[in-house]
């Protein structure tokens, strides 16, 4: 190839090249001008102020200005997004120009269940109770937070549910409201025990929502001191399997919310001299022919023993 050739073929790259750079320093500098003018900026809303909000809606004030919500107001951290009606509903300034033509930028009668929920979360979700709510039951069920609290039409004040429980959480389960009627129960009814005692509604990574840990007997602990331990000589199903392996948890017909009536019966499902259905480890029974009473009569710490390896004391 001869030198004028080779010099013909340097300029022609070297135009190519600064065509591409050409090329590419407009779409840089024009993008941005071109995606500002093919979208107009939308007129933002702003914050008005919860007095503005009382000039129409003076009913739901009444019942906001006596709730927990309240105290909002007094938080002057948070900004406006955070205080009074509008720390829920959004800024108001459009649905007020229009004389209220414009909805609200959260309209929760409106709202999704998870949407409803997810607003909620913006302020409640660094809170311990409420934290695992997104993946808890009742949010795979939809339900959402509105279904048990009311802000402006609650039945109690402190943490503004619907209605009092147990009767708020019999409205979904009602297969456990018998179970509180029975001789034996924990005292639901009677409104020494709440439902919220042991089951945390917001979710927890256990089953049943249990305030608990996987071996089912830390939230009995909470009232049941004395079973807890540690033991030097422990009964073992108490850890492994935990007091549902005996107890029923809501209510039973027999004494000591026991699954059996015969105390007897529930020690026999363990301790058997069966070489098929015993269980291993487990020292068999005496012969019961003559034998009427309970075993606890004799076997008295059967949850766990300081002192005896047969739980005599």
């Amino acid at each position: 190839m001869s030198v004028d050739a080779k010099a013909v073929k340097r300029g022609a790259a070297a135009a190519a090249l600064l065509l591409v750079a050409l090329l590419l320093g407009w779409l840089v500098v024009a993008a941005p001008a071109a995606q500002k003018t093919a979208v107009p900026a939308a007129n933002k809303a702003e914050y008005v102020g919860t007095d503005t909000c009382k000039t129409c809606h003076e009913d739901q004030f009444k019942s906001f200005e006596v709730s927990a919500h309240y105290r909002t107001l007094l938080d002057r951290r948070g900004g406006p997004a955070r205080q009074g009606c509008e720390a829920c509903h959004g800024p108001g300034s459009e649905h007020v120009n229009s004389g209220g033509q414009t909805p609200m930028p959260f309209d929760f009668a409106k709202l999704s269940t998870r949407a409803t929920s997810e607003r909620c979360l913006d302020c409640h979700q660094t809170g311990h109770e409420q934290m695992n709510f997104l993946s808890s039951q009742h949010a795979r069920n939809a339900v959402t937070c509105t279904d048990c609290h009311s802000i402006h039409h609650s039945g109690e004040n402190k943490f503004l549910l619907v209605k009092d429980q147990p009767q708020l959480c019999f409205n979904c389960h009602r297969e456990v409201q018998p179970a509180f009627r029975m001789p034996f129960h924990h005292r639901v009814l009677e409104g020494m025990v709440r439902c919220t005692d042991c089951h945390n509604p917001h979710g927890t990574f256990l089953p049943k929502q249990l305030r608990t840990a996987t071996a089912g007997d830390q939230v009995c602990f909470t009232c049941h001191v004395d079973k807890q331990g540690p033991f030097v000589f422990e009964h073992e199903p108490v850890k492994t399997e935990g007091c549902t392996a005996c107890h029923t948890p809501h209510g039973s017909p027999n004494p000591h919310l026991l699954r059996v009536a015969n105390v007897n019966q529930l020690c026999l499902q363990c301790h058997t001299v069966s070489s098929f259905s015993h269980a291993p480890g487990t020292p068999g029974f005496h012969n019961q022919a003559a034998k009427y009473q309970a075993c606890t009569l004799c076997h008295t710490q059967i949850h766990g023993s300081n002192v005896n390896q047969f739980f005599f004391q």
